[in-house]
């Protein structure tokens, strides 16, 4: 196990109030443990968005970098949406 290094913290009160009711629900058994829990999930999502970044968003920037004419308007991209939308909505 990592070596355990203590901080002190300061939280809004509704935070507070959620660690000490995930506590009391015994879905963790300390504080501690629901703050390391928050970390990881903190973390995982970075994680997440720099694989999104890197694999996904830059290749279509290179792409569109590459070939401008891949490219649609704004008014063409609104136009797709609104129609897809009402589409979708169609009673």
């Amino acid at each position: 196990m990592a070596t355990i290094e203590k901080r002190t913290i300061s939280l809004p009160s509704d935070q507070a109030a959620f660690i000490d009711a995930k506590v009391d629900a015994g879905d963790y058994a300390s504080a501690s443990e629901v703050v390391r829990a928050g970390i990881r999930a903190l973390k995982e999502r970075d994680e997440a968005i720099g694989r999104w970044l890197q694999h996904q968003v830059a290749p279509s920037f290179d792409a569109m970098k590459a070939d401008p004419s891949r490219g649609v308007s704004v008014d063409d991209a609104f136009a797709s949406v609104r129609a897809r939308h009402a589409e979708r909505t169609k009673g």
